[in-house]
């Protein structure tokens, strides 16, 4: 949901997005065994995905990473398409990328490049998040990371534009760090 909001905020601000791969299969892999057994297997169910985005990441070059994390998620999550090679074989397809890059989802062939990807994106925000992460410019021009924001439905036009007004205002000031409430529903993907 935040990257839909972010494609947002590129319309109505002068932004451009870098996407950054980080995993939540990465991110738990120490921790499976402390999880339900349904969580623990779309955590296993991920790795595939995410190894063919660093593949064609490190294959093709960075501007392919968000209009394949596009199509990845339209079908997992707006279709409900299972994470099979099916799925992700049209999703390369749709943005025209090689189909064999498919095969990287059963490979670690780029698993240091991924671990290194998502630590970077890690490192900013510190150890006790999940994703979604962004990075915005702080007060004094650094990168300022959050996790989040968490957000549903997507923000658009008017909204898009003062949810990132605000998150580059909270960013501005030193020491702020969190503003968190419970989620009463799920994403509505539109």
């Amino acid at each position: 949901m935040t990257s839909r909001w972010m494609l947002e905020v590129e319309k109505v601000r002068p932004v451009e997005v870098r996407w950054h791969v980080m995993s939540l299969a990465v991110l738990n892999e120490d921790k499976l065994d402390t999880l339900s057994e349904k969580y623990a297997a779309f955590l296993r169910d991920a790795w595939g995905p995410v190894r063919v985005v660093v593949a064609a990441q490190q294959e093709h070059g960075d501007e392919v990473v968000g209009p394949l994390y596009t199509a990845l998620g339209t079908r997992f999550h707006n279709q409900g398409l299972p994470r099979e090679r099916e799925t992700i074989v049209a999703a390369l397809e749709e943005v025209g990328l090689p189909v064999e890059l498919a095969d990287h989802a059963d490979r670690d062939t780029y698993d240091t490049q991924l671990r290194a990807s998502h630590k970077e994106g890690i490192d900013k925000v510190g150890q006790d998040v999940g994703t979604p992460v962004i990075a915005v410019p702080g007060s004094d021009g650094e990168q300022i990371a959050f996790f989040g924001p968490v957000v549903t439905p997507t923000p658009r036009g008017d909204q898009a534009a003062k949810l990132w007004d605000g998150t580059l205002l909270v960013a501005s000031v030193p020491g702020f760090y969190e503003i968190k409430r419970t989620r009463t529903q799920g994403p509505i993907f539109d």
